[in-house]
């Protein structure tokens, strides 16, 4: 699309109401500039995906579940408005805490830490979290977890989070409150992108010291990943941050196209909420048009849309305009399908091969 031109819409004096509704509030963003201009194209654009019947993968990075979010993202999940999820291994065991009723509560971030410290709270910005009450039980229950689950044969972290959410659902005292139980009912696949690198793996260390072995096959995950882009007749990704969640959904139309060959071409929508910064070099502040060298994403000019702003404060109103615009889709139920999509992409590469 050429934007060299005087044609755009005029920009209105704005006028609020005390009567305006969310769809009012987007509107309003829409018809300005900067970043709440983004906001409300990034609101629309995700009605889009949902109206095309995209398979829909939500990236999440970023401290999100400690404050709540994880209902946000049940409720899109409920909708069937999510198809699969790329988490931090962080926001996964956060959770959980809500599930398991272990106390989370809003603290401050102008405090000393050593005082914090001797008193056995854990802070994330303000937000605190009992060491004893809260870490060290939920430390207990991932571990009675997998203490006979998931052992001595390779697994993904899609199953790995599938049997939390089954344990939970099953076992803790509220799993209405838990977007990785409503992950598991509605067949969501969760993958966690880095699992090594939080509480969830540090929880298997007493068990392998054990000799109790859990092997992460994370070949199998990525070629699941790169084959529900393969199965989708459209695609797209909702973005909560950046790091590795972001490149492990958006890495899949590379390889699909730079190292089996079958010549994808990407996501054909994505929204990035992020406050990281381009001009650093670094994938999470990347722009989505950069992507389009690296075969991410199919159209680097239409259906990419980056808010430089805090997600905490974004996505609340992405959500809430999704919710009361668009009805409840039928769930696509990915869990469930990942090992056909799998042989067929093996069937897909070897035909192509040959």
């Amino acid at each position: 699309m050429d934007h060299h031109n005087f044609k755009g819409k005029d920009i209105p004096h704005l006028k609020i109401t005390p009567n305006m509704g969310i769809d009012d509030l987007v509107d309003i963003f829409a018809s300005t500039g900067y970043n709440a201009r983004q906001l409300g194209d990034a609101a629309k654009l995700y009605c889009k995906m949902i109206e095309d019947d995209a398979t829909i993968c939500l990236t999440i990075a970023g401290a999100m579940t400690p404050v709540g979010f994880g209902g946000l993202f049940k409720s899109l999940i409920e909708r069937g408005f999510v198809d699969w999820i790329v988490s931090t291994g962080a926001n996964v065991y956060h959770e959980d805490h809500f599930a398991w009723n272990l106390p989370v509560k809003q603290g401050h971030f102008e405090v000393d830490d050593m005082i914090l410290y001797a008193k056995d709270i854990v802070r994330i910005r303000d937000v605190y979290i009992k060491g004893e009450e809260t870490l060290k039980a939920e430390d207990k229950i991932v571990q009675k977890m997998f203490t006979k689950d998931l052992l001595d044969k390779p697994f993904t972290t899609a199953e790995f989070c599938n049997a939390m959410g089954k344990y939970s659902k099953e076992h803790s005292k509220n799993p209405d409150r838990s977007f990785v139980v409503a992950a598991y009912d509605y067949d969501v696949p969760v993958y966690v992108s880095t699992l090594k690198d939080s509480s969830l793996a540090l929880d298997l260390a007493p068990l392998r010291l054990e000799n109790k072995i859990h092997s992460l096959d994370f070949v199998r995950e990525i070629i699941e990943q790169a084959a529900i882009l393969y199965h989708s007749k459209k695609s797209g990704i909702v973005e909560l941050g950046g790091g590795v969640p972001k490149n492990t959904a958006q890495q899949t139309g590379p390889l699909l196209d730079q190292i089996l060959g079958l010549g994808h071409g990407g996501q054909n929508y994505i929204i990035q909420i992020t406050d990281a910064r381009p001009d650093t070099g670094g994938l999470s502040g990347a722009t989505l048009q950069e992507g389009k060298s690296w075969g991410k994403v199919k159209d680097a000019h239409e259906d990419v849309i980056m808010v430089y702003t805090d997600a905490t404060i974004a996505f609340p109103i992405l959500c809430l305009y999704a919710l009361s615009n668009e009805k409840p889709r039928k769930p696509k139920r990915l869990y469930k399908k990942l090992n056909k999509y799998y042989d067929d992409l093996s069937k897909a590469y070897f035909a192509k091969k040959h």
